[in-house]
């Protein structure tokens, strides 16, 4: 696509901008970016923005290594994670609230959002579950090990099965935002 997927215009900003708007618009209280070396231009997109920008330096780790970094980032304090991904950035407000809304009511299991009947992204993980991540290679690995824990909520958010991993995945996204 010629450029970071998160550095992407979507309307008048960048689409980690834009993912990191919505998350803030759900007033969670503590927000994380994980980024590569050298992603200056990711920090400088959400410059001005309450979030702690915090660097994997393994440039060839994974979602999962990702997710460590973060993790590892934040204090015991907190209940709960909420994973989101750059390339779903049409996650909205209102899905992300119902997720932290499922958390209130099922603090020790995994909330998934699902639309029309397929899980989507962001999840949120109760903290002592996603410490699981330091034992297993993937947060695939750590949802499918036991499926007791998973709540799967159904969303009408379509937003959490649209990533951007190809340039048709980019327009349909542009499309889906009214932007083109």
């Amino acid at each position: 696509m010629g450029r970071p997927k998160q550095l992407l215009p979507l309307g008048d900003k960048t689409v980690i901008k834009h993912c990191v708007d919505n998350i803030i618009s759900a007033l969670v209280r503590r927000i994380v970016v994980v980024v590569r070396p050298g992603a200056e231009g990711t920090a400088e997109s959400l410059s001005g923005l309450p979030v702690s920008i915090v660097v994997n330096d393994n440039r060839d780790s994974d979602m999962a290594g990702s997710v460590r970094v973060g993790l590892a980032s934040l204090d015991r304090s907190c209940s709960a994670v909420l994973v989101c991904l750059a390339d779903h950035p049409l996650a909205s407000p209102e899905t992300i609230l119902s997720l932290m809304r499922a958390h209130r009511e099922s603090p020790d299991k995994i909330i998934i959002p699902a639309y029309n009947g397929k899980r989507g992204h962001p999840s949120l993980f109760p903290a002592t579950i996603l410490q699981e991540i330091f034992i297993f290679n993937t947060l695939r690995d750590i949802v499918r090990r036991d499926e007791k824990r998973v709540r799967v909520i159904d969303v009408p958010d379509e937003g959490v099965i649209l990533d951007m991993d190809t340039k048709e995945d980019y327009e349909r996204v542009l499309k889906k935002a009214g932007v083109v």
